[in-house]
C-alpha cells in the first residue's frame, strides 16, 4: 500500500534519535468567530494608530503549494490526491524599528480530488496573529493575540498577552498567559488556561542563567506543570557550555537533562553533549489529551544519549567530520551510530555533501548501513534556476519483513523571476522501505514576497 508518511530519511532520523527535543504538537486550531473579530480589531487599532504614519512598513509572503500523490482507500483501491494549500504571512507597521506592528500567519487547503481523504482534518488554520508593541526607548516588549511562546520550558500556541523587558544590567523577565490552543481545540473547554514566564541572570555575553515556569489547565484538571533551568556559558578561547533541565512538578521527576560543550583544537571544531529522557516524567503530563506519546509516559523507559560531533575544515570551502551516538535504554535495546560526512560549498550557493553511517544495535532494525548524498546548484544554465537533489539508501543486515533495504529520492528544480520575488519550484520523491510499498509524490510550489513603504 501506498504511505502516508514523512520523507524516509526524516523517519530514519526520529527513529534513530528515538525522541526529539522538542516534540509538541498544537492540534487543530479553531478559527471561532471571537478570534476572527479580535484579529480584525486589531488590524484596526493598527490602522488608526497615530504614530505609524509614513514609516509604517508593509509586508506580504504568499506560498502556493500543489500536492500530488496516490494512497489505498479501506476498500483496497488506490485514489489520487490533489491538495492545493495556500500558506500567507502578512507583517505591517513597525518592522524595521521599534513602535507598533501587526504580523499574521495562517494557512488553507483545497482538496481538488474531492474524495473524502481530508474529511476528518481541518481545511485550514491560524497559525498566528498578534499585535506587537516595542518601546523606542527601552527593551518593553508587548505582544497580544495568537502566538506561539518559545523560551525555557514553553514551546506552545497561545492566544493571550505577553510581556518581556531586560531589569537593568544584569537580569530579564519575560510572562505570558492566556488559551492553550491545542487545548481548546481537543476539549472545546471554555476554562482552558495556560500561564508561565522566565526569569534570566546575565552577565554581559559571559554567562545566562535562566529559570523558566509553566501551568496548563486542561477544562480544570492539570495538564503540565513544568519547571526548568538553562545555562548559557561563554569562555576564553572560543569554547561554549550549554544545556538545560527541565522538572515535572506534577510527577516530581526529571523528564529531561540537555547538555553540550563546544570547543576547537587548531581547526577541528568538538561537540561533545549528553541528554536524558525519562518517559514517565517527559510525557507524563496528566490531562494533556493533546500530546500523542502520552501513552509512553505508562512505560518505566529512560534514554541516555552520549554523542560527539567533529568538523575539520580543510579549506574555506571543504570540511569533513564524524559524528558518534550512543543509546542507553533501560528496556529496549541499545544501539551506536558511527558516521562520516564530507561537504563542499561553491559559489552561487553551491553545496555537495556525503554522509555514511552505520548503525550497531541489539535490534535487527537497529542493525544496517546509511549512505546519502544531497547537492544544491544554483544559476544552471538551461533552466537559468537551480537544482536540488538528496538520496539516501539503507542496507539492512538482516532482511526486515522480506526486504533488505530502502531507498529514499528527492529531485527538485526552481527558478525566480521578477527580481527575485517570484519563486517558482517543482520537486518529486520517491521512497520504499521494509514497512511501506512505493510512494511516488509531486510538488508544484510558488513563493510570491513584497515589501514597500506606506
Amino acid at each position: 500500500m501506498h504511505s502516508s508518511r514523512c520523507s524516509y530519511y526524516s523517519c530514519i532520523q526520529l527513529s534513530n534519535k528515538s525522541l526529539p527535543l522538542h516534540l509538541y504538537t498544537g492540534g487543530h486550531m479553531k478559527r471561532g468567530k471571537h478570534l476572527r473579530k479580535t484579529l480584525l480589531g486589531l488590524v484596526c487599532l493598527l490602522l488608526a494608530f497615530p504614530s505609524l504614519g509614513a514609516a509604517a512598513e508593509f509586508t506580504l509572503k504568499s506560498g502556493t503549494l500543489l500536492r500530488v500523490f496516490e494512497r489505498d482507500t479501506p476498500a483496497g483501491e488506490e485514489e489520487k490526491v490533489l491538495p492545493a494549500y495556500e500558506y500567507l504571512q502578512l507583517d505591517i507597521g513597525s518592522l524595521a524599528s521599534k513602535g507598533l506592528s501587526f504580523h499574521f500567519y495562517g494557512w488553507g487547503r483545497y482538496d481538488f480530488a474531492d474524495n473524502d481523504f481530508y474529511q476528518d482534518q481541518e481545511a485550514g488554520e491560524l497559525l498566528y496573529g498578534y499585535l506587537e508593541y516595542e518601546q523606542p526607548d527601552s527593551s518593553l516588549n508587548l505582544r497580544l493575540g495568537r502566538q506561539y511562546i518559545f523560551e525555557g520550558v514553553a514551546n506552545e500556541s497561545v492566544d493571550g498577552l505577553r510581556l518581556s523587558s531586560q531589569l537593568g544590567q544584569y537580569f530579564s523577565a519575560s510572562a505570558y498567559a492566556g488559551k492553550s490552543v491545542g487545548l481548546d481545540t481537543t476539549d472545546g473547554g471554555s476554562s482552558d488556561t495556560i500561564y508561565g514566564g522566565r526569569l534570566a541572570h546575565f552577565l554581559g555575553s559571559t554567562y545566562q542563567l535562566g529559570v523558566s515556569y509553566k501551568n496548563s489547565d486542561n477544562n480544570g484538571d492539570i495538564a503540565e506543570e513544568m519547571l526548568g533551568y538553562d545555562l548559557s556559558l561563554f569562555l576564553p578561547g572560543s569554547i561554549g557550555f550549554y544545556g538545560n533541565s527541565v522538572r515535572n512538578l506534577e510527577t516530581k521527576g526529571w523528564a529531561e537533562h540537555s547538555y553540550e560543550l563546544r570547543f576547537n583544537l587548531a581547526n577541528i571544531a568538538f561537540r561533545p553533549y549528553y541528554e536524558m529522557f525519562q518517559y514517565e516524567d517527559y510525557f507524563g503530563t496528566g490531562a494533556n489529551a493533546v500530546n500523542p506519546f502520552r501513552l509512553l509516559g505508562l512505560t518505566e523507559e529512560e534514554l541516555d544519549i552520549y554523542g560527539l560531533d567533529a568538523s575539520y575544515q580543510l579549506s574555506d570551502a571543504t570540511d569533513v567530520g564524524f559524528k558518534l551516538k550512543n543509546y542507553e535504554y533501560d528496556i529496549r535495546e541499545s544501539a551506536q551510530y558511527y558516521s562520516l560526512l564530507a561537504n563542499w560549498r561553491g559559489e552561487d550557493m553551491t553545496a555537495v555533501g556525503c554522509e555514511f553511517g552505520i548503525m550497531d544495535g541489539d535490534a535487527a532494525k537497529d542493525q544496517y548501513s546509511l549512505i546519502r548524498l544531497y547537492g544544491y546548484k544554483d544559476n544552471v544554465p538551461v533552466l537559468v534556476g537551480f537544482l536540488t537533489g538528496d538520496v539516501v539508501y539503507v542496507d539492512y543486515d538482516e532482511d526486515i519483513y522480506g526486504e533488505s533495504s530502502s531507498l529514499f529520492l528527492s529531485l527538485g528544480a526552481g527558478k525566480r523571476f521578477m527580481d527575485d520575488a517570484l519563486t517558482v519550484e517543482l520537486s518529486g520523491d520517491y521512497s520504499s522501505d521494509p514497512y511501506f510499498d512505493e510512494d511516488v509524490r509531486a510538488l508544484v510550489k510558488m513563493t510570491y514576497n513584497y515589501d514597500r513603504g506606506i
